[in-house]
């Protein structure tokens, strides 16, 4: 199940100084610490969980889609700390204690695309994964993540500018298929592995 073996660390990578982030939004929050099993092990500042090694903490990757097939994509937006400008699945975010990760799910779509709940009714867990990826000089994901999928009835967006940079909509089949054309996307880790790990499970 784990991923984690991919993200090794570059010998020139080097550790992001992190004088000017203890002003950063995430020094204010806590994601949930967990391990490999994603069994809770407390909890941790979530700026701490990004910066040098890490901490691995629970998170979510949601993708949508319409009902043709095709999945929406969202732009991360260019102030982001890690993978500003990538291209990521719907949504992807961590829980907080005491939230599920559909709550969370939910909570997040709302948030960032304007989807309500009544605009997809199948949210449903597709799969589960651990992996670990340094981004550039900035930080690091550890993550035990869960992938959840649904499917959109109504399209209706109103995207948060701060959030997401950008939306598009792709045929997933075609993203699968076609490396070449996801990787000048620039893909969000986490995606691109949550998306490899259902194209190899439906080829088995």
């Amino acid at each position: 199940m784990s991923d984690a073996a991919e993200g090794s660390k570059s010998d020139s990578a080097e550790t992001p100084d992190m004088d000017d982030d203890v002003e950063h939004e995430n020094a204010l929050q806590d994601v949930i610490a967990v391990d490999a099993n994603d069994e809770k092990q407390g909890t941790a500042n979530r700026l701490d969980a990004h910066t040098g090694d890490g901490i691995r903490h629970r998170a979510f990757t949601a993708l949508l889609f319409d009902e043709e097939g095709r999945i929406l994509l969202a732009q991360r937006a260019h102030d982001k700390r890690l993978w500003d400008t990538h291209w990521d699945g719907t949504v992807a975010s961590h829980p907080v204690e005491g939230q599920s990760q559909e709550e969370a799910t939910r909570q997040r779509l709302e948030e960032e695309l304007g989807i309500t709940p009544d605009q997809y009714d199948d949210l449903q867990k597709t799969d589960r994964f651990e992996y670990k990826r340094y981004y550039e000089n900035a930080g690091v994901e550890w993550e035990v993540c869960t992938v959840l999928q649904a499917t959109l009835t109504d399209t209706s967006l109103d995207r948060d500018p701060e959030e997401v940079g950008g939306l598009l909509w792709v045929s997933y089949e075609d993203l699968q298929e076609n490396p070449k054309f996801y990787r000048q996307l620039r893909l969000c880790p986490w995606f691109e592995i949550a998306m490899r790990r259902e194209s190899e499970a439906d080829g088995e």
